[in-house]
């Protein structure tokens, strides 16, 4: 394989948790219950000893989930609760944003003083070395969307709308004759408790969803809470915004939203936040992002910037593949969904079960296998260790879904707080059921994750001793990936090269490796390390004295003399591998033991 030029700055390691949730030790929450009766995690449950252990863990990166006001079912002084109708559970969705200037109240200790105790989280962060990282939504904000801080930047003021569809207008406006008969907006939420299936501020003028959804009656299935936003692009007559201006455009040459997101930014960049995730990345004109990072990175050089995109969702903004098109331009990161998709499928028959080999098909030459970033859990996906999903395997399944994606690109990686601990969500929270998934919706807990937090301690004092060694084999696999080979090395896959090894996790009756197993090389070209890493996904067997094939050209490739050398283990306390070579240059490698669930990350060490 073809080295390629890499970049040495430090690999961001995310640390994703939900300010919600992270630091609430209320026991026995009520499903669907309030603030009150379920409590919420504040600002100030981050303190020092907290961050020092997120650090620890390996995170350079602290990703505070939901921090942008939202719209809630909770009131405060100067800021009403919102209607029922208009809300996805008591706390509300994190991503439909009341105001994109201010910060959620339910996570300080004194609300009127929300943004003064979000700036000193800002500086505890930095004082521990962690960037803070916040959601940006762009592509859609919550029904009744009001700006206290900067009303004059409020979207929707200054619009049209007689028109469905007009460059400046900050929301698209359904017109007459469409789908659900006409004003009033008729919400899927009439008959249910407290809803009356109306908005009264869309009585008259109904906006479309932030789905794309032009109807006066959305679905329960629409993102029927929000609406879409306006970037000067009109998404029914196709995907071509080459009509858009350019990176070099003036402030006073683009659209309005353009404007108003930009100061958004800068906001926030002013505040010392340090890196943005962009929420649903694929639904916005590509020229947009291109001026605004543009102007973002101008402001901030050091800024990181990441996309949850995916390129098979029709309402992409391209005819060509979405996640190269935000890395050119300006993203440093995009989703691998591909990757986590195929992993889920060794284990859950979704348009059937998956092989290990699989993952060779999303290994390609160019940027975005470089810029990918990699997760095993996030907020949006089910848990590991939910008895409902990944095979119901617990949290052991990590081990190896982690260390084969963790491990396979330069690109920056992600822990969601909890799995490190191995919590299930199980249960009902309350708007999002018992779905495998720890509700962003509702004011509620993280049972297990609560046991690490012990009571404020955060010392994981009522762990057990399973979830204790699993948490730290996280730390140990983020060390170990923090390393040259895969902080600046390339990648070379090896389960090509093992098709017609029946050890390597074949099981009966296959003709083929490579069913339970996956294995490949990294190789840092400038300080010449290179490791193995070697994982058995399969849920209940293990392999003893596995032979791995390494071909004449990997042997090459990684520069290594396979008599002159041994690989040595650096994830876990199992024994050294051994190399073999034959006549033509190839090369074994033999693993004494590749328990089920479980991962190797060698590193080749030279003799003399």
């Amino acid at each position: 394989m073809k080295k390629t030029r890499v970049d040495t700055k430090r690999r961001p390691v995310i640390y994703q948790t939900m300010v919600r949730l992270f630091g609430n030790t209320r026991p026995n929450p009520k499903p669907d219950g309030t603030l009150e009766e379920n409590g919420c995690g504040k600002f100030s449950d981050f303190h020092e000893g907290a961050l020092e252990e997120i650090r620890s863990l390996g995170a350079t990166h602290l990703w505070l989930t939901g921090v942008l006001e939202q719209a809630s079912g909770t009131s405060y002084p100067g800021r009403p609760a919102e209607p029922a109708d208009v809300l996805k559970g008591k706390a509300g969705s994190p991503y439909a944003i009341i105001d994109y200037f201010d910060v959620c109240p339910d996570y300080a200790d004194d609300p009127e003083r929300r943004v003064e105790e979000f700036r000193d989280l800002l500086q505890r962060c930095r004082k521990k070395g962690l960037r803070v990282v916040m959601d940006f939504v762009p592509n859609h904000v919550a029904r009744g969307y009001r700006s206290s801080v900067r009303p004059e930047l409020s979207f929707g003021e200054g619009d049209e709308p007689q028109w469905f569809f007009h460059p400046d207008n900050n929301f698209y406006y359904v017109p007459p004759g469409t789908q659900g008969g006409g004003p009033p907006l008729k919400l899927p939420t009439e008959g249910l408790p407290g809803c009356t299936g109306r908005f009264a501020p869309e009585a008259t003028q109904v906006k479309v969803t932030g789905n794309n959804a032009i109807t006066f009656s959305p679905s329960v299935w629409d993102w029927y809470e929000t609406v879409k936003l306006n970037y000067g692009h009109d998404f029914t007559r196709g995907r071509d915004t080459g009509h858009l201006p350019g990176m070099a455009a003036v402030p006073s040459e683009v659209p309005d939203t353009w404007r108003k997101m930009d100061e958004v930014f800068a906001y926030w960049q002013e505040m010392g936040v340090g890196g943005f995730r962009v929420d649903m990345a694929h639904m916005v004109p590509m020229e947009f992002w291109a001026w605004m990072l543009g102007r973002a990175r101008r402001r901030d050089p050091e800024l990181f910037v990441f996309g949850e995109a995916y390129d098979n969702d029709p309402a992409k903004l391209t005819d060509g593949n979405v996640l190269d098109e935000l890395i050119a331009a300006g993203f440093d990161a995009v989703y691998d969904d591909p990757a986590y998709d195929l992993c889920m499928g060794l284990y859950d028959d979704f348009d059937g079960y998956k092989w290990a080999n699989d993952l060779d098909s999303l290994i390609f030459p160019g940027t975005r296998f470089h810029h990918s970033l990699r997760y095993a859990e996030n907020h949006d996906e089910v848990r590991l260790a939910s008895p409902k999903e990944w095979g119901g395997l617990g949290m052991e399944v990590g081990r190896p879904v982690s260390a084969a994606l963790l491990g396979m690109g330069r690109g920056p990686v992600m822990i969601y707080s909890g799995q490190e601990v191995g919590e299930p969500a199980v249960g009902v929270a309350g708007f999002s059921g018992d779905d495998g998934r720890t509700s962003i919706f509702d004011y509620t807990v993280m049972p297990e994750f609560q046991k690490w937090v012990n009571g404020g301690k955060y010392d994981g004092g009522r762990l057990s001793a399973k979830q204790k060694k699993l948490r730290a084999w996280y730390g140990r696999l983020l060390g170990v990936i923090a390393e040259p080979a895969f902080v600046a090395g390339d990648f070379y896959g090896l389960n090509y090269a093992n098709r017609e090894n029946l050890r390597f996790g074949a099981v009966a009756g296959e003709a083929c490796g490579g069913h339970w197993m996956y294995a490949y090389l990294r190789r840092d070209w400038e300080g010449g390390q290179v490791f193995m890493v070697v994982v058995n996904f399969h849920p209940e067997r293990g392999w003893a004295s596995v032979p791995v094939w390494v071909p004449a050209a990997a042997v090459e490739w990684a520069r290594i003399d396979p008599i002159k050398g041994r690989w040595v283990e650096r994830l876990q306390d199992e024994k050294d591998a051994a190399m073999v070579v034959n006549g033509q240059g190839e090369a074994k490698m033999v693993v004494p033991r590749m328990p089920a669930l479980s991962a190797r990350l060698m590193e080749w060490v030279p003799e003399p």
